[in-house]
């Protein structure tokens, strides 16, 4: 059993966000640079290891809904505004739920805005684990425009799964704007299938959103439960 996984199963929670994102670079799977911050005098290190504008958010097994929780200040320009958020942060937290444990607060680079996906994983009663992929926004949450396959995948059912969601020709490109890497997406489900199949503790993830550009993907949410 992987350590991670071990070490969240034998304290009855799921993977921290910061867990989550280090299972997912182990797999090749991009995510922002991060850290996590422990105390207000970790703030000094961002602008060495991250350099701004980040994104803060709070890591809490017994916070699921971050934003909810008034958990996560975006935008963030400097140090003297990261220690505001980091105050907020824990303020509203408290608030919020009095009794949650807190491990930190995560501090990732603000990535440019692009085109949003999602990719998802859960397990199902008759054929196991199976994965979705779809456009992030209105298009998963109201058009369900979501495309579905039993894991494991191989290449050409990535492929599918890309081309047969409705919305693929945004993908391609539309009105003047660059096609998106599709191969970095077949990537990412292909890994994602192997990170299932070789750790079969996991019920659940949910990558959302994934940025697309041009070249490459940033994994910016993860959330892995056991």
């Amino acid at each position: 059993m992987h350590r991670l996984i071990e070490k969240a199963k034998g304290e009855h929670r799921p993977l921290l966000e910061t867990e989550a994102k280090e299972l997912l670079e182990e797999y090749g799977i991009t995510v922002p640079a991060f850290r996590l911050i422990k105390s207000e005098q970790d703030i000094k290190e961002i602008n060495e290891f991250l350099g701004y504008p980040v994104v803060m958010k709070i890591v809490s097994p017994d916070i699921i809904h971050k934003s909810e929780a008034g958990g996560v200040k975006i935008g963030i320009p400097d140090e003297e505004h990261a220690r505001k958020a980091y105050q907020d942060i824990l303020s509203k937290v408290k608030e919020y739920n009095n009794k949650a444990q807190i491990n930190g607060i995560i501090t990732y680079q603000m990535c440019p805005a692009s085109t949003e996906v999602i990719i998802g994983m859960m397990q199902d009663p008759h054929f196991g684990p199976v994965i979705m992929f779809g456009l992030g926004g209105i298009f998963v949450e109201v058009l369900k425009d979501i495309s579905f396959r039993i894991l494991p995948i191989k290449e050409r059912d990535a492929e599918e799964m890309i081309s047969e969601i409705k919305g693929y020709s945004i993908l391609k490109g539309v009105r003047g704007e660059p096609p998106k890497d599709l191969s970095a997406i077949k990537e990412v489900l292909i890994r994602l299938s192997t990170l299932v199949m070789e750790n079969p503790e996991i019920q659940e993830i949910d990558l959302n959103p994934i940025l697309v550009y041009e070249k490459g993907v940033q994994v910016v949410d993860a959330r892995i439960i056991l």
